[in-house]
């Protein structure tokens, strides 16, 4: 059709329009799209890619909080805090020995008042699993791992927002999944989707669980059966086109994983979303999500060019790889932000950039918040946005600087004389009451030679428009710029 969007109900394909009144045909012509069966995953072995976290992911992540089991805030022998992770974060076995009398003076932080999060629950004390055995075998040809295993009903039973981590760190268990299904391709999860309609069986796609929507909780009032259907086995690039520079992987990757997969290539997507580390595009796409690099390369929408997706009526889809048409409604606006509710997104074909040739980082300082909010919006207006860029008031930079690691004399002692220069020297020429409480921050950061050109073109227009306002009422400096020179690995 003109709109280039047709359903796929499982091994027949017919425009949309027609499989709307489709009922008992049995000749339908098939439509073969561009993208299928055309590329081979560029690793045909799941063992030989690394993952983020295995298929029993509490073994390495918290099951009642977020991230690694391995990283957090401890208090070493010292008394200071320190932060672990085996290496994993550049944070990792450092101390921290500002952030404790950072947050005494500011919390009232008290390491006297210890209260802990209840261990893991009897997994024989859980809910009864709600049974339905000639689902279970139907679907167990059609999946790389079913279960019913206590633990796992839990870890899919809640994403990540903090009503629900602190029911489970209090000990407190709603409605749980009765099942969690591993799919490992997208007929899989035809098959069980399939399954699911034909004997009333609720499904809940699930990716990284980073969800904070609610999304993934299960209803308490729900009597039927209920799947959690883990899409994380999906975790393969199935072609990238250096030509269009698209990717088309499947659902259940790992964000973290596809760019470093991507990056092996020369490529990334340049989506970075707060859960990026955990999160998955399926779940990208369903959240509708936004990165923090939106300035440059867009939020996930303008990065999609197709999506697949399995529903209760079969397979939605369009059937050719342009980044857009200009006839008909976008089908990709009704999935985008779905949160799972109109099925289960099975793959997706996005835009990718080469990876940037540098990295530059850098702040500006204001006396006020509301100078802050005015530059802002000329920067806006004059489009020199850099790849980032984000005003936060005092108490974030504080906490920033808090969390920094041990530096050498000299740079103990240039900061110090930065904390002197924007607190005394030129607040005093101001004649403004510039204290170090009422400083205001912005920082901006470019990641490629475009990104360094906006970046400077960032800079000039500052200096521009802002010069005057630097010597009358604005307290205004550049601080703290790291360049990242990646060669010819150009990373």
């Amino acid at each position: 059709r003109g709109s280039g969007q047709i359903i796929y109900f499982h091994d027949l394909a017919v425009p949309i329009d027609a499989a709307m009144s489709l009922k008992d045909k049995s000749a339908v012509t098939m439509q073969t799209c561009k993208a299928q069966g055309t590329s081979a995953p560029i690793s045909s072995s799941k063992e030989e890619v690394q993952k983020a976290f295995p298929i029993k992911r509490e073994e390495v992540l918290r099951w009642n909080g977020w991230g690694y089991r391995d990283s957090g805030f401890v208090l070493n022998d010292n008394g200071n805090i320190e932060f672990s992770g085996k290496g994993r974060y550049s944070l990792s076995g450092t101390e921290l020995h500002k952030f404790k009398p950072f947050l005494e003076e500011r919390f009232g932080f008290d390491t006297n008042l210890k209260t802990f999060s209840q261990p893991p629950p009897d997994l024989t004390a859980l809910p009864r699993v709600i049974t339905n055995h000639s689902y279970v075998e139907a679907v167990r040809p059609f999946c790389v791992k079913i279960s019913d295993d206590g633990m796992d009903r839990i870890v899919h039973s809640h994403g990540h927002t903090c009503h629900e981590l602190f029911a489970l760190r209090t000990g407190k268990y709603g409605r749980l999944p009765d099942y969690v299904i591993w799919p490992g391709s997208h007929r899989d999860v035809e098959k069980i989707v399939l399954a699911a309609k034909e004997r009333n069986v609720c499904v809940i796609p699930f990716g990284g669980g980073t969800n904070v929507s609610g999304a993934l909780e299960c209803p308490t009032e729900e009597r039927r059966t209920i799947v959690s259907l883990d899409m994380t086995e999906m975790d393969k690039i199935l072609w990238i086109d250096d030509d269009n520079l698209t990717v088309h992987v499947e659902a259940g990757i790992v964000g973290q994983d596809l760019e470093r997969q991507l990056s092996e290539k020369g490529y990334c997507t340049g989506h970075e979303p707060d859960s990026q580390e955990f999160s998955t595009v399926g779940g990208w796409v369903a959240t509708r999500s936004s990165g923090m690099k939106k300035n440059i390369y867009g939020n996930i929408e303008d990065l999609v060019v197709r999506i697949r997706m399995v529903t209760a009526c079969g397979t939605v889809e369009k059937s050719f790889q342009g980044p857009r048409n200009s006839i008909g409604p976008d089908i990709h606006h009704f999935i985008l932000g779905s949160e799972g509710t109109l099925g289960v997104i099975t793959e997706v074909t996005m835009k990718i950039r080469p990876i940037p040739e540098m990295r530059k980082y850098g702040s500006v300082v204001f006396a006020t918040f509301e100078d802050g909010v005015k530059f802002v919006r000329e920067v806006a207006k004059q489009r020199c946005a850099p790849a980032s860029i984000r005003l936060m008031d005092n108490d974030q930079f504080l906490l920033g600087q808090a969390m920094s690691p041990a530096a050498s004399i000299w740079k103990s002692f240039t900061d110090k004389l930065k904390v002197i220069y924007l607190t005394r020297c030129v607040c005093t020429v101001q004649r403004l009451q510039c204290r170090q409480d009422r400083c205001m921050y912005i920082t901006a950061g470019g990641n490629s030679r475009r990104g360094f050109d906006t970046r400077a073109a960032f800079v000039q227009h500052c200096i521009q428009i802002w010069v005057w306002d630097i010597f009358t009422k604005s307290c205004f400096t550049l601080f703290g710029d790291r360049w990242h020179w990646q060669g010819n690995t150009r990373w």
